[in-house]
C-alpha cells in the first residue's frame, strides 16, 4: 500500500512539528504550512491525500479556507481533519457544516490523532487508511467487522462491536453517555442514556475473560474512556 500524503497546517510551529512527528511515526509522509496562503501553494502543487487543519490561524482561519476548498471542484473530495481548543458542541457543528470529515479537541494522544487519521483515510477509499486497528493485543479488522485478542476470536454483538470500534479509533479520550450515544448509535436513534451503561457492562463482561476489562474505564461525573495503556 502506498504512503499517504497528508498536510499539516498551523500556525504555531511546535504545534505543527509535535503534529508532524507524529504522524510520521504512525507512517505517513507530512508536509507543514503556516497558514492558508502557504498551505494553498503546497496544495496546487501537489494535493495531499489528507488535511489536518487549525481551526483558528491569523489571516484566513482555517474554518474558512476549508469553505473555499469544498467550493473548489479541484479540490472538494480532500479529506478534512479539524484541530482546535474549541470543545462547544455548537462550534464542533460549525465545524463539521463548513465541510470537515472529523474534528479534534485539544488536548489529545499521538494516538488518537494517528487513529482519526488512518478512520478518515479509510472511509474516503485513500491509501493508509489501514482497515486494522491494534489495541493491547486487541486486533480490530474494520473490513471483515472481526475482533480477536491474543489470536483468539471474540463474539461481539453488532452494538458491542461499534462500541468498541469507535472506542479503539479514538483511544486515551474521555466521551459521555450522550455523545457516545450519537457516534455509536447515531442522532436519530431515541433510547436512554442507561443503555449505553448496559452495553459498556456487556463489553467488559467479554473482555474480562481475557483479562482486558480495564481498558474500558469509568470516568466518574464525565463518562468513559478506553485506553491500553491502563
Amino acid at each position: 500500500m502506498s504512503i499517504a500524503q497528508l498536510l499539516v497546517v498551523d500556525d504555531e510551529e511546535a504545534i505543527r512539528d509535535m503534529l508532524a512527528m507524529a504522524l510520521e511515526q504512525a507512517g505517513f509522509c507530512v508536509r507543514g504550512a503556516e497558514d492558508a496562503q502557504q498551505a494553498q501553494a503546497l496544495l496546487d502543487e501537489l494535493p495531499p491525500d489528507l488535511i489536518v487543519l487549525d481551526w483558528m490561524m491569523p489571516g484566513l482561519s482555517g474554518v474558512e479556507w476549508a469553505k473555499r476548498l469544498r467550493r473548489d471542484e479541484r479540490y472538494r473530495e480532500i479529506p478534512i481533519i479539524l484541530v482546535t481548543a474549541r470543545g462547544e458542541e455548537e462550534d464542533k457543528i460549525r465545524g463539521l457544516e463548513t465541510g470537515a470529515d472529523d474534528y479534534i479537541t485539544k488536548p489529545f494522544s499521538p494516538r488518537e490523532l494517528a487513529a482519526r487519521v488512518k478512520a478518515v483515510l479509510r472511509r474516503a477509499g485513500r491509501p493508509g487508511g489501514e482497515a486494522r486497528v491494534a489495541q493491547g493485543g486487541i486486533l480490530l479488522d474494520m473490513e471483515q467487522h472481526r475482533v480477536s485478542i491474543d489470536d483468539q476470536p471474540l463474539v461481539l454483538s453488532p452494538t458491542e462491536y461499534r462500541l468498541l470500534e469507535f472506542f479503539m479509533t479514538h483511544p486515551d479520550k474521555v466521551f459521555s453517555r450522550s455523545q457516545l450515544l450519537d457516534q455509536v448509535w447515531g442522532r436519530s436513534t431515541y433510547i436512554e442514556e442507561r443503555t449505553v451503561d448496559v452495553h459498556i457492562r456487556r463489553l467488559r463482561r467479554v473482555l474480562a475473560e481475557y483479562g482486558r476489562e480495564e481498558f474500558v474505564q469509568t470516568v466518574r461525573g464525565f463518562g468513559y474512556r478506553f485506553s491500553a495503556s491502563a
